[in-house]
Formats: structure tokens, C-alpha cells, sequence
């Protein structure tokens, strides 16, 4: 079955190289797209999750990314700006199983910003197959209706909507808790959501890895326990908010539930001694801690890798670590998802292999940093292990 898919997508993606360019249907906002095959699926709308196999090419044929090379689709969801605008549009004018091709004025795709294989303002032409089309999930806000709403010293507002079981596991401090939740504005509209995403959150309570809030309220319940979170907006982003999503002075809404509260992991600082440090043109230096000795298979742009991380400042205290978390971070690889270092750094490693990053701040936070978790101009090291690529 898997190979009889391929093949199809194999056709498909010739024959739309066939197709000239005065197919082309054009947009109010100067997307062109053509159809080249109907498919019988649904229609995807905001909110849904896709998958889509892409060829991208300047206007000039040359090539500068392709998911059917990789032969993983890229999954997204539609309409939150997780892609460029161009995509946005154009995959909400497919049904599941359409192959198309989509040409996108720079406008519409990275405009003015060098993408490296991406030049400023270049016009972009995506052959496309949307795979499949996965529904949104639907959000029910928790009813309070009739329960007590109890408050702490702090300000936090809190009512229990449901019980675990009396003899669960307590979200105590330096709990690795896994939380499911969806965050809503004082006006009701929903802002973030674990839930819609089908992925629970992790983090160490009482590390400061959340906003104050959280670190208070999460410690409260147990294994198995729903929770509403009302967090005025002094125990949340504060006075500043968090642009562009989170507006100043912002009081927050978090419907919660605790997934589980776990031990957390011991840290094991990467051994570094007598091993070679590596510069790179960029400024990045890395150390390989652990190698793959047998031909193994690079990261390649623009595909989902699984790190396990520990990150430090130089006088070497921790700031933050997917071991203990007991949860690898997953990212696109060269999409600017992370922070250059990291791109950079985790392109030269194998599936498998070790390496501690030696990141400049000009390829971390920069100057400014991270407020409340990275100062400014600050230099990072982290021991990261990539676990997957897909």
C-alpha cells in the first residue's frame, strides 16, 4: 500500500510539471495556483491539520526544498501562521488528495528577508499534494457553573472542575508535570491550546520554566485533576505582555489538566576532556562528544529532528533541559525555528551522535536575550543529542 502511494505521488508531481502557465488562476491578493488533479477528499479550513508533500523552485527551476526528496510530508496547521501567507491561501483553495501548483509573489512569502537558497523578494513556485486533511479539534471550555472559586494570597484564582484519584501523584516542586490546557483571553477567545494540538506541555515546577501562575497553580493539583486557572497578569506576562500574541497587562484564562508528575531525571554533564573544539566560519564552535562511526545520514532543511538538550550559561548553571523534562524538543531543521546556533550546530551532527554547542550570543538571543529566562549579550552552551530525524 505505502509503495502503490508513492508511486501515485511520484505521477502526480511529473505530471504537474507538464502543465503551462496559462492555467493559472490568480487571487485578489496575487497568489496563482492551478489544479492539475481533483481529488475526492475534504476541503481544509483554519484550525485543521495538513500534510502536504512540496517541491519549492525560484522562478529560474532551481530547486531549494522538497519534502518528496525526504519522502516525509510537512504537517502544519492551516491558518495559524506556522507557514508563509502564500501557503496559508493556497492550501485552503485544495481538497485532500489535490495536486496543484502554487505560484506566490514574494509578498506573500518571505518578502524582503534573505532565506539564504531564498533571495529577497523572490517569487516562489510550489508543486504541491495535499495528503491529508485532519479536522481541528474541537474546544469545550469547562463548565464552573455552581463550583467555588478559591483564591491564594498571590492573587491566583482557581476552581476545581474535576478530581483524580485521592491517592495520585502530587505536583509537588521539581515534579516533571505533563499539562494539557487551553488559554483564553478575558473575552473568551482561545489564544494557545496543548489540547489542539494533541500534545501536552512538560515542565519542572518551580524553575520558573512558566509564568508564575502556573508554577502556583499546577503545584496545587494532582495526577488526574482539572483545574480553571484565572491568572491576574501581574503572576502572567505582566505589564509588557508578550507581543504579538500576548496583549500588556493581560489577565489569563488556563483550562488545565494534569497529565502526570514525575521524578526528575539527573543531569549528566557531558565529558568534553581531551576532545578537539571546532570553529565554524559563523562564529558557532562545537565539541563531538560522541560519534557515529559508521556511515549515518545528515539532517537535511527543512526536516523534523528530535534533540535532547541541556543548555548552561558559562559560569555553567542550567537554565533549561529536555532530559528533565523527559520530553525531546522536535523542530523543522533550517526554518528558523530555533535559534541560529542551533540550526547551524545540529546540521552537522548524525542521528545518535553527541555534541556540545558553544553558541555566541550574535547566534543565541542577541542582545537583547530572553527576558526572565536569558540575559542580554549572554554566551550559551548546551549538550544536545539528536535522537530522531524524520
Amino acid at each position: 500500500m505505502k509503495s502503490t502511494l508513492i508511486a501515485v505521488i511520484i505521477l502526480t508531481f511529473v505530471t504537474m510539471n507538464s502543465f503551462a502557465q496559462n492555467n493559472f488562476t490568480t487571487t485578489p491578493s496575487g497568489l496563482k495556483y492551478v489544479i492539475h488533479k481533483k481529488g475526492s477528499g475534504i476541503k481544509p479550513k483554519a484550525g485543521d491539520k495538513v500534510k502536504v508533500h512540496y517541491e519549492g523552485k525560484l522562478t529560474n527551476n532551481t530547486v531549494f526544498d522538497s519534502s518528496f526528496k525526504r519522502g516525509t510530508p510537512f504537517e502544519f496547521e492551516l491558518g495559524a501562521g506556522q507557514v508563509i501567507k502564500g501557503w496559508d491561501e493556497g492550501i485552503a483553495l485544495l481538497n485532500e488528495g489535490d495536486s496543484a501548483t502554487l505560484e506566490i509573489p514574494s509578498e506573500l512569502g518571505y518578502g524582503e528577508r534573505d532565506m539564504g537558497s531564498i533571495p529577497a523578494n523572490s517569487t516562489l513556485i510550489f508543486d504541491v499534494v495535499l495528503v491529508k486533511v485532519s479536522p481541528a479539534v474541537t474546544i469545550v471550555p469547562y463548565n464552573i457553573e455552581g463550583k467555588e472559586i478559591l483564591s491564594t494570597p498571590s492573587g491566583l484564582k482557581y476552581v476545581v472542575i474535576e478530581s483524580g484519584k485521592p491517592n495520585a501523584l502530587k505536583a509537588s516542586e521539581n515534579r516533571n508535570v505533563k499539562v494539557h490546557y487551553t488559554g483564553y483571553f478575558a473575552d473568551g477567545k482561545i489564544f494557545d491550546s496543548s489540547v489542539k494540538r494533541g500534545e501536552p506541555i512538560s515542565f519542572i515546577i518551580g524553575k520558573g520554566q512558566v509564568i508564575k501562575g502556573w508554577d502556583e497553580g499546577i503545584a496545587l493539583m494532582k495526577v488526574g485533576d482539572k483545574m480553571r486557572m484565572m491568572i491576574p497578569y501581574e503572576l502572567a506576562y505582566g505589564e509588557a505582555g508578550r507581543p504579538p500574541h500576548i496583549p500588556a497587562k493581560a489577565d489569563l484564562t488556563f483550562d488545565v489538566e494534569l497529565i502526570d508528575a514525575l521524578a526528575v531525571p539527573e543531569i549528566k554533564t557531558f565529558d568534553t576532556k581531551g576532545k578537539d573544539t571546532v570553529a565554524t566560519a559563523s562564529g558557532l564552535k562545537y565539541i563531538v562528544v560522541e560519534e557515529v562511526k559508521k556511515k549515518g545520514v545528515f539532517p537535511q532543511p527543512g526536516q523534523k529532528v528530535f534533540v535532547h538538550y541541556t543548555g548552561y550559561f558559562e559560569d555553567g548553571k542550567v537554565f533549561d533541559s529536555s532530559v528533565e523534562r523527559g520530553s525531546p524538543l522536535s523542530f523543522d531543521l533550517g526554518k528558523g525555528m530555533v535559534i541560529k546556533g542551533w540550526d547551524e550546530g545540529i546540521a552537522l551532527m548524525k542521528k545518535g551522535e553527541k555534541f556540545r554547542l558553544l553558541i555566541p550570543y550574535t547566534l543565541g538571543y542577541g542582545d537583547k536575550g530572553y527576558p526572565g529566562a536569558i540575559p542580554p549579550k549572554a554566551n550559551l552552551i548546551f549538550d544536545v543529542e539528536l535522537i530522531d530525524i524524520q
